[in-house]
């Protein structure tokens, strides 16, 4: 059994490759901006580590999303519809929690397959 982990630190890796599926850590923007920001923040970080991992968008397999405020969640859509790949969406939620700090206002979980 292979397991592969893409840039681990003391407490996590930033993703974990295992049996051709890639787990990503949740991913946040930076810290302070709005939605809109964060949320592209964490869609390129996305981008990036799958593509490391030997993956891309169009092999998601589910996706969570926490919002810091369910107030927010046009404005996060807005951002997500135009970077998810319509002819393979993952299977997704959403919802709202208290993140690790009031400066996030999104955090995304990911699958993908390899």
């Amino acid at each position: 059994m292979t397991i592969t982990r893409l840039h681990p630190g003391p407490r996590m890796s930033q993703a974990v490759v295992h049996n051709n599926t890639v787990y990503l850590a949740g991913q946040v923007g930076t810290a302070g901006a709005d939605v809109a920001t964060q949320t592209q923040d964490c869609l390129d970080a996305i981008d990036r580590l799958l593509a490391e991992a030997g993956s891309d968008k169009s092999k998601l397999l589910q996706v969570t999303i926490w919002l810091a405020d369910m107030a927010d969640f046009q404005d996060m859509n807005a951002v997500y519809d135009a970077w998810i790949d319509p002819a393979n969406p993952a299977a997704r939620a959403c919802g709202e929690a208290k993140l690790a700090t009031p400066d996030y206002k999104v955090e995304f979980l990911v699958t993908a397959a390899i």
